[in-house]
Parts: structure tokens; C-alpha cells; sequence
């Protein structure tokens, strides 16, 4: 998750040029919270009473905030981050997980 967070932020400051420019600020937002949360997912086991809780909400979240901001931004269609506030929701379950 870390190594394609750091490629696709190569991407999207070396070749990602959408027709829309806002889409631009999309991809950033969601390759922020790539990273940021696949150093959390790294650190969960050993931060975490209940690894598989908290790795596995992060992993949804990821899959689904983060995904549907690179989808909606590379296709330019807001259509495609339907699953995004899921995403988002697991994503703080995931960090609210470490106060079980």
C-alpha cells in the first residue's frame, strides 16, 4: 500500500493532467490519505488490542475512500466516489478501533 501510495503520487505530480483541474486537488487528497493511512495500517498490529478490527477497517477504507478519489479524479466522473463517505466512515472505525 506504501509503495503504490509514493508511484501513484509520481503519477499525479509527473503525468496526471485532467481536462478539469479540480479533479487535480481530488487525486492530491486522496494520495494524502493513502499514505498517511498504509503507515497506519503498518503500525496497527503492534498499536492495536485488536489487529484484525483495525487493519481490516483500514484496509476497506482504503479501498474505498482512497480508491474512489483516485477512480472519480483519473475517470473525471464524480459517479465513481459513491463508496467514498464508506470508505471514510471505516476508515475512522479503524482509528477509533484503538481506543477497544
Amino acid at each position: 500500500s506504501g509503495a503504490l501510495s509514493v508511484g501513484l503520487g509520481a503519477y499525479g505530480a509527473h503525468g496526471f493532467k485532467p481536462e478539469n483541474k479540480a479533479y487535480e486537488k481530488v487525486f492530491e487528497t486522496g494520495n494524502k490519505y493513502h499514505l498517511i493511512h498504509s503507515v497506519f495500517l503498518a503500525a496497527a498490529p503492534h498499536v492495536s488490542r485488536r489487529p484484525n478490527l483495525t487493519a481490516g477497517l483500514a484496509t476497506f477504507g482504503i479501498a474505498a475512500f482512497i480508491g474512489s478519489c483516485y477512480a472519480s479524479s483519473i475517470a473525471e466522473n464524480r459517479d465513481y466516489g459513491k463508496l467514498a463517505p464508506f470508505g471514510g466512515f471505516a476508515l475512522i472505525g479503524a482509528w477509533l478501533s484503538l481506543l477497544l
